[in-house]
């Protein structure tokens, strides 16, 4: 089993012309270690343990799913958001685009909806400030199994779940070790807040999918053309002047539609996209220079940047478009009559109404996030961006307190009373750890130039610094959830590190293997211990107060 430290790829540094030399058995990292042959170094082979590999992924996977959908339709009420996304999912399911409900007396909609009562909507359109991609999402839920907690929290259990699987086959091909991999998706399955918004019907859950399958397809289209690069070195067909042209690259397609599928649930998608449209330009260019291209960055710019344009950033645009076909098929959604009711002057003439009226949707949504209105709000759970990697601010999605003695589960002794709540928060333990291992990617990334690394620290921060130019307006911690994949990615390659190179496993007697072992399986050990220790405040569990206050670890928790 290939370990993450078994090869240090230079993808930037230009092979030397050697007269007489071999130069696809030549090459130095920037440690000065001699380098596998360059074939091998393009494509290095994945574990030969396929079975046994997917036995793990699955084995992890279950295992996110017990957690995720164990008791997944309590508490039966409207958690947090729920109010809004699930009834504008059962609306679309419905009637095809979003209508407004009953609001009077306040909360009237909902308690008519648990009653059973489904009539709660009025004839009037209404403006929904989130593409409908994840809200389609939830439908499905909703029209599997019903207008209830079950069906709209039901799809955001199966998609979190499947986060964890993608994680995990993910780092299996970046690092070509399917232990490392496992310990990513395993510490994914036991973080707090991802756990939390997989069992709640928000959007966040559906983009953080969305996001990381972009990412898996480019790691596998990386994969896919270089070992075609590999390939042709053994015909020797000239091809190495710039290497194989390879314009239809199904897997970066695939990252176009799912790029796409993002942005359609939430506009921040769009900086992550284009923090990985920088770095597959990157891997492009460095696999032509080690190929010896001349003028490599030129080449590459007309033979692949163009073609990852239209593969990403263009068919993300179609998708994104094509989204809103519910809107667009819709002559009664909100705004759709924008068009008819204002003629087009100059230009957009020639852009048909329908979509004229679609862009003029897309200003008010934007007015509404950037506006005075949202930035003169404020919530008590807001919280900065900046603490959000040490979990300084986390947010409550429900809570029921001052439950007496003797009712509703409650096992305090007398005199004190229990509450249950449901708390997003990250595994404290994992997070930290996060932060440093991140810190720790930056430098293997940089300094060793090892492109794996970048993966988790472009994921992170492209979903991270964005925040900080809207820190004038409530946002939220839960909105880091598309952050902890990536963190756990990074988690887990640093603890490769730690654990050593796999070959030293084959003897028993290695003290580097064993202490390596000993520190990761602890280290592994106390953050399940630690998702345990929280779980009580992740589940809406009824609890004494004391109970209560010794998880609120700090006051900025309460």
């Amino acid at each position: 089993m290939a370990d993450v430290t078994a090869v240090i790829e230079d993808d930037t540094a230009q092979p030397a012309e050697l007269p007489g030399e071999d130069r696809e058995t030549l090459g130095r990292d920037v440690l000065g270690r001699r380098l596998p042959p360059l074939k091998e170094r393009l494509y290095p082979p994945m574990p030969k343990d396929f079975e046994g590999g997917w036995i793990a992924t699955l084995a992890i996977t279950a295992l996110a799913a017990i957690l995720r959908f164990w008791n997944l339709g309590n508490p039966v009420k409207f958690v947090f958001d729920e109010t809004y996304y699930a009834k504008d999912a059962y609306s679309l399911l419905k009637h095809g685009y979003a209508l407004q409900f009953i609001d009077k007396p306040e909360g009237a909609a909902d308690k008519a909806i648990l009653a059973g009562n489904l009539d709660v909507f009025k004839d009037t359109p209404s403006l929904t400030v989130h593409p409908e991609v994840g809200k389609w999402m939830i439908a499905a839920g909703e029209q599997l199994f019903g207008m209830n907690t079950f069906g709209w929290r039901f799809m955001p259990a199966l998609f979190g779940t499947l986060t964890v699987l993608l994680v995990i086959r993910t780092v299996r091909r970046m690092t070509r070790s399917t232990l490392i991999g496992c310990i990513a998706g395993l510490l994914l399955a036991v973080d707090g807040l991802h756990f939390v918004m997989s069992r709640v019907a928000l959007l966040d859950i559906f983009l953080a999918f969305w996001l990381v399958a972009a990412v898996s397809c480019l790691v596998a289209d990386r994969d896919w053309t270089r070992r075609r690069h590999a390939d042709s070195l053994e015909h020797r067909d000239g091809s190495r002047k710039i290497g194989r042209w390879l314009l239809i690259r199904p897997w970066r397609l695939a990252a176009g539609v799912c790029f796409g599928l993002a942005l359609g649930t939430k506009w921040s998608a769009v900086w992550v996209m284009a923090g990985f449209g920088i770095l597959v330009f990157a891997w492009d260019l460095g696999a032509r220079r080690a190929l010896g291209a001349r003028r490599a960055f030129i080449k590459s710019v007309f033979v692949d940047g163009l073609p990852a344009f239209v593969s990403i950033v263009l068919v993300a645009g179609i998708t994104y478009t094509a989204t809103w076909t519910g809107w667009l098929l819709h002559d009664n959604a909100y705004d759709h009559d924008y068009a008819a009711n204002h003629p087009a002057h100059g230009v957009m003439k020639v852009i048909p109404d329908d979509f004229r009226s679609l862009i003029h949707y897309h200003q008010e949504v934007l007015a509404f996030h950037t506006g005075d209105y949202i930035k003169n709000a404020t919530h008590p759970y807001q919280s900065h961006p900046a603490g959000w990697p040490i979990v300084a601010r986390p947010i409550g999605f429900d809570a029921v307190n001052d439950i007496k003695p003797g009712t509703d589960g409650c096992t305090a002794k007398a005199g004190v009373n229990c509450l249950s709540v449901i708390s997003a928060v990250g595994t404290p333990l994992l997070w930290w750890a996060g932060a440093l291992a991140l810190i720790a990617a930056l430098v293997f990334w940089i300094a060793q130039r090892d492109w794996r690394f970048g993966i988790p620290i472009v994921g992170f921060f492209t979903c991270w610094i964005p925040w900080f130019f809207f820190d004038d307006r409530p946002i939220f911690f839960f909105y880091a959830v598309t952050m902890i994949p990536f963190t756990c990615m990074a988690l887990a390659m640093v603890l490769g590190k730690i654990l050593g190179p796999a070959r030293q496993a084959l003897q028993a007697s290695t003290p580097r293997r064993l202490v390596g072992s000993a520190v990761v399986g602890a280290f592994v050990v106390l953050v399940v211990l630690n998702f345990a220790y929280i779980w009580p405040i992740l589940t809406d569990k009824v609890m004494p107060h004391p109970d209560w206050l010794n998880r609120m670890w700090f006051k900025s928790w309460i």
